[in-house]
């Protein structure tokens, strides 16, 4: 679980991160706005799929290797 122990954290700050600049992006406002906040969206959810991989992967690792 090793590596696991590494990899969540990092998957979670990094959605957080993602999540923080999308909502910046939407409230910024103008041409920034237009060109970012959806992409910054999409990014999140990829973010997101990304580390509920993970978390199901540690459990499977988990369950099987004990």
């Amino acid at each position: 679980m090793d590596v696991f122990s590494y990899l969540i954290p990092a998957a979670l700050i990094a959605v957080f991160l993602v999540l923080c600049f999308g909502i910046y992006t939407l409230f910024r406002g103008g041409d920034f706005s237009r060109s970012w906040s959806n992409k910054a969206m999409r990014f999140r959810v990829v973010a997101q799929f990304v580390a509920i991989m993970i978390l199901v992967a540690a459990m499977w690792w988990k369950q099987s290797h004990g």
